[in-house]
């Protein structure tokens, strides 16, 4: 039995997308870890932190969970119609906070400059909600998947903050 050639395609270049928006987040991740890793053993050990600050080893796996979540919410709105300007929009404004999700990473550790990553982090903050507004005016499910990242992100705001405040 095959399958009507639509169909397989459209699974095809759903499928594509789904690849296409992992590798993308990945990248962010790989890029940003660059700028982390030379900020952490000889700087950022010795900041004062706040009381809630987790242990290290929590960060990679909280990451690696908020960025899959992340490429699957955007996938969801891609693949509803790349033609379609309410999508346009909604990844406008995803791809606009990679942008500010990865200089978060090089200001904070890369330039050692806890303040500008503090501003970084606030329009971060502001970008993410905007995404899920445009991703749930496009798939309800996609804008709920960033509900966990815009949690953490509010979350190592009240990190960074104390980091600027105290050190």
């Amino acid at each position: 039995m095959s399958l009507d050639p639509q169909i397989a395609m459209s699974r095809a270049g759903s499928t594509a997308l789904l690849v296409g928006s992992l590798a993308l987040v990945f990248v962010v991740a790989a890029i940003g870890g660059l700028g982390t890793a030379g900020g952490l053993r000889d700087w950022y050990d010795d900041l004062d932190k706040a009381p809630w600050n987790p242990p290290g080893w929590v960060f990679g796996p909280a990451w690696t969970v908020l960025y899959v979540l992340m490429a699957v919410a955007a996938w969801l709105v891609a693949r509803t119609g790349l033609e379609q300007r309410a999508v346009q929009v909604a990844l406008a404004l995803y791809v606009a906070q990679l942008a500010l999700n990865l200089a978060w990473s090089w200001l904070f550790f890369g330039a050692r400059a806890p303040g500008w990553a503090l501003v970084d982090i606030v329009l971060l903050c502001v970008l993410v909600a905007a995404t899920m507004v445009a991703f749930w005016r496009v798939d309800t499910t996609a804008a709920v998947l960033l509900v966990p990242y815009l949690a953490w992100i509010l979350f190592a705001m009240s990190l960074n903050a104390w980091i600027v405040v105290k050190n």
